[in-house]
């Protein structure tokens, strides 16, 4: 009975377009309020936080490197869904999801270390350090945040290339996808955004100089 009624779901035309256009309105609302966050403050207060700590930390050619290697993966993931749209090559594919893998066990090694680095860094400030406190609860709920959604990332994608019943095909399992995308995607994202809702007031003095 389970069975069927997983089935009937999946089969479901209803149940396809409901969870897809769920996940679009999620996703633009999301993404409407990032972009009013923004918009309302083009130097969002946590990456304030992070140039300013990270000041002792060699990053002279950092932006250049993070650029180049975003560029180049970016790259790569195109040339792959290119080659599946011309030729649908079960090799390729599984390659492809591969890729996908590893870079999002790197990207979550990546928050779990930098974001490390700079929980504790803020740790050593004095006690008396204004909005110490919130910093800290500030780097390390994004960092534990990020660090977990790229590694079910991870997980779900390499298991969905060796196991087809775990495809990440939406058409094919709408429910399954639903629970994938909450989790690793908006529900993170949305978490983020209320993590750092409060923006710093806009200053207008002679006195004031905008960090950067």
């Amino acid at each position: 009975m389970v069975g069927d009624w997983w089935q009937d779901i999946n089969d479901s035309t209803q149940w396809q377009d409901g969870v897809f256009y769920t996940l679009c309105a999620a996703y633009a609302l999301v993404s409407a309020v990032a972009l009013v966050r923004v918009s309302a403050s083009p130097h969002p207060r946590l990456s304030l936080s992070y140039k300013n700590v990270a000041r002792s930390l060699p990053s002279d050619k950092l932006r250049v490197f993070y650029i180049s290697v975003n560029a180049a993966m970016y790259f790569i993931q195109v040339c792959i869904w290119v080659y599946l749209w011309i030729d649908d090559n079960s090799v390729v594919e599984l390659i492809g999801k591969i890729f996908i893998a590893v870079l999002s066990i790197l990207a979550a090694l990546s928050f779990l270390v930098y974001g490390g680095r700079l929980f504790f860094m803020l740790k050593r400030f004095p006690i008396e350090s204004k909005g110490r406190r919130k910093k800290l609860h500030e780097v390390g709920s994004v960092t534990a945040i990020c660090f977990t959604c790229f590694l079910i990332r991870c997980f779900v994608v390499l298991l969905s290339a060796f196991d087809a019943d775990a495809s990440l095909d939406v058409l094919d399992h709408p429910v399954l996808n639903f629970i994938y995308y909450m989790l690793v995607e908006i529900l993170p994202s949305a978490l983020v955004l209320y993590i750092l809702r409060k923006l710093p007031p806009k200053r207008i003095s002679a006195q004031y100089h905008p960090i950067c």
